[in-house]
């Protein structure tokens, strides 16, 4: 009896070793290919990897806007810490990663896996302890050296690498490196795949270089004289331009306020990120006078000696228009109403030309097309209270640079063309692209249109000197240099219904010099400034400031000697 069971579980073993053998076989011959290429397919993945983000230079090519770095990052993986360990984890991880403990128990204790980038010392410090459940990574992000500088021109990159605003949007497409696919496995926990590539595989890959036409040390001046408006009479915002009218290149583009594009999320108003010079409207006020008076000379209706009788306001149907001031300066010439800034005198020369030569002027002149500045998402209107119904009185006020709405940029185009004779130049922020392969791509000043004669600009220039020799301008005066110049004082239009606010106002103030063979242009706007009542005594004086800068900085030699 014995003997047959032995025989019998004997018999059995055998069996279950041929079972054992045949499915051994089976999966290691019959589908061992199957098999292998299933395991390999739970072990790598085919990733995509992109070349290197091109880096973006100041005008120097050598001061960095934005650059590419490698970064660390460390994941915690509450599934691997487990419950005994999680309060003394927690304590060591906070120090270490100064981070609340309550904040850290928060993420593990709901199961969630926390990150954080980190500096190379916290790496080497969490690398030391060999945690389990921690692990470290790098990964190559972008960088903006300057932080707050400049942000409005350079933009950022959002959480999906693709370019936000400015120049990171703009010109993403030659930035942004190429990319391929490439086999890669999987790290620790298959929760994720090392994010850093080797330069060897992918310098081939790397995106554009973009230098800029910005000065560094000028951008940096223009957003401190901005900082100095804000102490001085309490701004809400501001802008600031420097640009070369001979071109159109833009040397400074500042902004207050601005933001830090390493930190963008933190903004909670998405209106920050607006560039206010190319991408938001209003009312100019005076500082649009001198384009009226343009229109007049290049139509030879007026000379800077015409005159007119100036009583202090005008009747028209509805409202009258008036002064600042309701002041009346009797008879006045055409140099006197840029001088002094005669709503009326506007008004007068406007008659003169008519509804359609002044509308042809103001469509000539740019002011209902967009630039074509290289920053993205830049804005225009219509104004189509002007070109499709134009009361009288509508037409009157925008002479003088009310009911019209521009942005700075399009303001800032055409004092290019006073100062250049009559061009409307293209403005642009990039001067060269510098591909991988050594391609260089040159951006060449662009010609957009001549809009009046060069005897006109000139004309007009010599009024502007006026302006400022002896005008409303005057407080920009350096001895030695003539500078043209005209400012606004513009009231800000209420949002929801008809008129204009009692509290807020715009303060500018446009010059190029030296005036006969301009070099620069300058732009000032001020947003509601509380603690002056007009530009003559808010942007001007910043304006000479920048002026008297500019002059020693490049060594600008002057027109006379006194």
């Amino acid at each position: 009896m014995i003997a047959w069971r032995n025989k019998l579980i004997f018999l059995f073993l055998i069996c279950f070793s041929l079972l054992i053998f045949w499915r051994l076989y089976y999966l290691q011959i019959e589908k061992g290919k199957y098999y292998k290429v299933l395991a390999l397919g739970q072990q790598i993945f085919f990733g995509e990897i992109k070349g290197e983000r091109g880096e973006i230079f100041f005008n120097d090519e050598q001061t960095p806007l934005a650059k590419t770095e490698k970064k660390n990052i460390v994941y915690l993986f509450p599934q691997k810490i487990s419950q005994d360990q999680l309060k003394e984890k927690v304590r060591i991880l906070s120090e270490i990663l100064k981070e609340k403990q309550a904040n850290l128990a928060l993420f593990l204790t709901k199961n969630q896996i926390f990150k954080k980038e980190i500096s190379i010392e916290t790496l080497k410090e969490i690398e030391d302890k060999k945690i389990k459940g921690v692990v470290t990574d790098s990964f190559w992000g972008r960088v903006y050296p300057q932080k707050r500088i400049a942000s409005h021109v350079v933009g950022f990159i959002n959480t999906e690498n693709e370019g936000q605003y400015g120049i990171e949007s703009f010109y993403d497409d030659f930035l942004k490196g190429e990319k391929k696919f490439e086999q890669r496995e999987k790290a620790p926990f298959g929760y994720f795949a090392s994010l850093l590539r080797k330069n060897n595989e992918t310098i081939f890959l790397k995106g554009a270089n973009i230098f800029l036409t910005l000065d560094y040390k000028l951008q940096y001046f223009s957003e401190k004289l901005l900082d100095k408006a804000k102490e001085l009479w309490d701004i809400d915002s501001g802008q600031v331009v420097v640009t070369i009218p001979q071109t159109g290149e833009i040397l400074a583009l500042a902004v207050l306020s601005n933001f830090d594009p390493n930190h963008y999320k933190e903004e909670k108003n998405l209106e920050t990120f607006l560039n206010p010079i190319s991408q938001k409207l209003f009312e100019p006020g005076s500082v649009l006078k001198p384009i009226t008076i343009t229109a007049g000379l290049e139509e030879e209706l007026i000379t800077p000696e015409t005159t007119y009788l100036d009583e202090g306001c005008l009747k028209t149907k509805g409202r009258p228009i008036c002064n600042f001031d309701r002041r009346a300066w009797g008879e006045q010439s055409i140099i006197g109403v840029l001088k002094h800034s005669i709503n009326t005198g506007a008004v007068f020369v406007q008659q003169k030309l008519g509804r359609e030569i002044f509308l042809k002027y103001l469509k000539e002149f740019g002011l209902f097309e967009k630039t074509g500045i290289d920053l993205p998402g830049e804005v225009f209107s219509e104004n189509k209270n002007l070109t499709k119904v134009s009361h009288p009185r509508t037409l009157a006020t925008a002479s003088f640079g009310q009911g019209i709405e521009i942005t700075p940029i399009q303001l800032i185009r055409i004092f290019g063309a006073i100062a250049n004779g009559g061009n409307l130049m293209r403005p642009f922020v990039v001067k060269k692209i510098s591909k991988v392969n050594n391609e260089i791509i040159e951006i060449q000043p662009q010609i957009q249109k001549k809009v009046f004669s060069k005897k006109t600009a000139d004309t007009i220039t010599s009024i502007l000197i006026k302006v400022v020799e002896d005008g409303a301008s005057q407080r920009a005066k350096i001895p030695g240099y003539f500078i043209a110049g005209k400012t606004g004082t513009a009231q800000v239009p209420l949002k929801d219904k008809k008129g204009y606010s009692q509290f807020e106002i715009i303060h500018t103030f446009t010059a190029f010099f030296p005036a006969f063979e301009p070099k620069f242009l300058i732009f000032i706007k001020l947003d509601n400034p509380k603690k002056a009542q007009i530009s003559s005594y808010s942007a001007v004086p910043l304006g000479r400031d920048l002026i008297k800068y500019i002059i020693d900085s490049w060594q600008v030699l002057p027109d006379y000697v006194e």
